[in-house]
């Protein structure tokens, strides 16, 4: 009783929320998903070891709460990306694929984990929600590069190959698969993936996806 009455005293229920997610992206960044437990949670927030569960109910609820809030940063970093390119269609799907992995590079844990449906609350309205917003992002810009008359089908499909690209980009990244190159990962995501993004995502992209693709095809 005492050791639930001092977490009353220390932490508002937000604050516990939040300190517990906190906890778990300590965990994730350090050992990976694997290796997580909602003991070690609480013992890294300082709360009883029933905490994570009275307010997550399940491992798998404390990092479906850790990849929402993923989700919904990586939106943030799209959007500042696209912001950068400015008026130009293409620069503006530029900088969401450059936002991608900067996103991925700032925050590994969470990257590692938001894909994990094995680990996650696959069916979270709140997580398929910001899973989908972050994807929506990207399939708007999309669009606007490819013009009105595009179909829809080709849209998604196009905007399909654009995350294949950066998403692998990403974990060639964090693999280290850069790191020969001077100034490793961060100076890949500069030098080397502008350079990618200009070879697969041309402005003649158009004349690729215009043909129309039959659902299911």
């Amino acid at each position: 009783m005492a050791r639930k009455s001092s977490e009353k005293g220390r932490y508002h229920h937000g604050d516990l929320r939040d300190a517990l997610v906190a906890a778990a992206d300590e965990i994730l960044l350090e050992a990976g998903v694997e290796a997580f437990s909602l003991r070690e949670a609480a013992r890294r927030a300082s709360v009883s070891p029933a905490a994570p569960a009275h307010h997550f109910g399940s491992v798998a609820g404390l990092l479906t709460e850790v990849a929402i809030r993923g989700f919904e940063e990586l939106t943030r970093f799209l959007q500042e990306g696209e912001k950068q390119g400015g008026a130009d269609p293409y620069q503006r799907l530029r900088g969401q694929g450059m936002g991608y992995v900067r996103f991925a590079l700032a925050h590994p844990g969470r990257f590692n984990l938001m894909f994990r449906k094995d680990r996650l609350e696959a069916d979270n309205p709140k997580l398929r929600a910001a899973g989908g917003a972050a994807y929506a992002e990207l399939e708007r810009v999309m669009r606007d590069n490819l013009g009105p008359k595009t179909s829809p089908e080709s849209v998604a499909l196009a905007a399909q190959g654009a995350w294949a690209l950066v998403h692998g980009f990403a974990h060639l990244a964090l693999d280290g698969k850069f790191g020969a190159a001077k100034g490793g990962a961060g100076a890949a995501v500069d030098e080397v993936l502008p350079k990618i993004l200009a070879l697969y995502l041309p402005k003649a992209l158009n004349d690729a996806v215009t043909i129309d693709v039959k659902p299911g095809a």
